[in-house]
């Protein structure tokens, strides 16, 4: 059984400070003598749970029609970290061997707000891509601090091949799992906001 782990998108929703608000408004209506219903659907490329695309923050860097959505599928391990306030190179090292490439950090059993989630250290994504990670997932909003204009973390995972999911609502217990969480193809696009939902390894 497939288990959602994305966020729902609503108008309201929290978003990035100085992001665009999620907004959806019907563009036509049965109910108003329209033949369908259809919407017009508003908001940043890095909205609820997404994936961020190396041009983000590269100007070099791939864009999201860029990516191998096989990069973004396959086997992950969901690795539980609660309580702290930073990803650091130790933690990192006390959460080893890992066996897949793709990681998912939970830091917590609720939902972050903006202000207060645990980064990662540039030298805890460093020491991930040296034992094999390529994609690092976490339900913080970002890998990086709220105030960080140089992007450490980030830049790190540019470095190492290292593809970025932020914002997933990992109420799931600690173990291995199929992940699947597609972008959709946007041409020329710094980010995009997935589906990304989980199944127990071998169902």
């Amino acid at each position: 059984m497939w288990i959602d782990i994305s966020q729902k998108m609503y108008p309201g929703m929290p978003v990035w400070p100085g992001d665009k608000n999620f907004e959806y408004k019907a563009a036509m209506k049965i109910s108003e003598g329209d033949s369908v219903n259809t919407g017009i659907i508003s908001m940043s490329s890095h909205t609820g749970t997404h994936v961020d695309a190396p041009y983000h923050y590269d100007k070099n860097g791939k864009t999201i029609e860029d990516i191998n959505v096989n990069d973004l599928c396959g086997a992950a391990e969901v690795v539980e970290l609660t309580g702290v306030s930073k990803i650091t190179k130790e933690l990192v090292q006390d959460i080893l061997p890992l066996k897949t490439s793709i990681v998912l950090f939970k830091t917590t059993e609720k939902e972050h707000n903006y202000d207060s989630y645990p980064a990662f250290d540039a030298e805890a994504v460093q020491l991930l891509a040296d034992k094999g990670v390529s994609v690092i997932g976490t339900d913080g909003p970002s890998i990086d601090p709220l105030t960080s204009t140089a992007l450490p973390a980030h830049k790190a995972c540019r470095d190492r091949n290292i593809f970025i999911i932020e914002g997933l609502r990992l109420h799931v217990s600690p173990g291995f799992y199929e992940l699947m969480a597609v972008p959709l193809a946007l041409a020329e696009a710094d980010g995009c906001p997935v589906r990304a939902v989980l199944r127990a390894w071998g169902e």
